[in-house]
């Protein structure tokens, strides 16, 4: 951004200055040139707010994907980590219950960090 570009009180004290020199016949010009710079600005605001909005959403996006594989992972590990325990010993359920605790852990760690960037 360039202090050309750069829209202020000063510019519209110059604006009126150069009004009250040049007189009344110049002023669609000196509108034109002023709705311009207007323009520009509102341009490049509104471009600036589309490229937040677009990288927010596409972080947003990421997240879901990580997080929808990471599920897959852990039904598929939770598999094993629930029969060995069962078929192994007698009382497995100790096993079970610490292997899903560890599971859940992960998948709300990965979910609450995805929250929070």
């Amino acid at each position: 951004m360039s202090l050309d570009d750069d829209l202020g009180h000063g510019d519209i004290e110059a604006a009126l200055a150069t009004r009250r020199e040049l007189g009344a016949r110049y002023d669609a010009e000196l509108v034109d040139g002023f709705a311009e710079r207007i323009e520009r600005a509102v341009d490049r605001r509104v471009a600036d707010q589309v490229a937040v909005a677009q990288r927010r959403t596409s972080g947003t996006e990421g997240s879901r994907i990580r997080q929808f594989v990471l599920g897959l992972i852990s039904v598929g590990v939770g598999v094993p980590i629930t029969i060995v325990p069962t078929v192994a010993t007698d009382n497995g359920l100790p096993a079970v219950v610490i292997g899903w605790l560890g599971i859940v852990g992960v998948n709300a760690a990965h979910a609450w960090q995805s929250r929070s960037s």
